[in-house]
């Protein structure tokens, strides 16, 4: 009995190891930050910058390459998911910290555009945010790995990923994260 309860519950630590992302995987440093696991990618192991473009919820268009030059923060979020409920006013706050020195955009996946728009007024979310119809996780190039939001990117001046968080961030981790990303550039 005690052997099968180990083997059940180390399956379950693996679970729960894989899913909040406490592995670097040898692709930076990771740490579990108190606003999600977070993973700092080093200059030299960054890769191809994150090319995305669509129409926005408000219905404009938006290309990630326009706002090179800067970091920029995806953040991938669904009205359904409780930990993206619980970060949103976090993330609002970062952005108007950050306003000026970084850019900040959503991708709402499986998610429907009522949803999505009802989720932005009631959070206050002032940057734009696209629709995932399917297809945008797979053009992050592999950098999103959980199908489970919330997922934040912390891309650099070039558009490359250089941190993400697996989990709920914090106004505090993720500007910390913003501002070691400028140094490394």
């Amino acid at each position: 009995m005690l052997r099968k309860v180990f083997r059940v519950t180390g399956g379950a630590l693996l679970v729960v190891l894989a899913v909040a992302g406490c592995s670097a995987g040898g692709d930076g440093q990771s740490s579990a930050t108190g606003g999600g696991a977070q993973t700092l990618v080093p200059v030299e192991q960054r890769k191809e910058p994150i090319d995305l473009a669509g129409t926005t919820l408000a219905g404009t268009q938006l290309d990630l390459a326009t706002l090179r030059g800067k970091p920029v923060v995806l953040n991938i979020w669904g009205s359904w998911c409780a930990p993206c409920r619980k970060e949103a006013p976090e993330l609002q706050a970062a952005a108007a910290e950050l306003a000026g020195k970084a850019a900040f955009v959503g991708i709402a996946t499986r998610d429907d555009e009522a949803g999505a728009k009802a989720y932005e007024r009631r959070f206050k979310v002032t940057y734009p945010s696209f629709l995932d119809g399917g297809d945008m996780l797979l053009q992050l190039r592999g950098a999103v790995s959980s199908q489970s939001p919330p997922v934040t990117l912390v891309l650099d001046a070039k558009g490359r990923v250089a941190a993400r968080f697996i989990g709920a961030v914090t106004r505090r981790s993720l500007v910390g994260a913003v501002e070691d990303v400028t140094k490394s550039a």
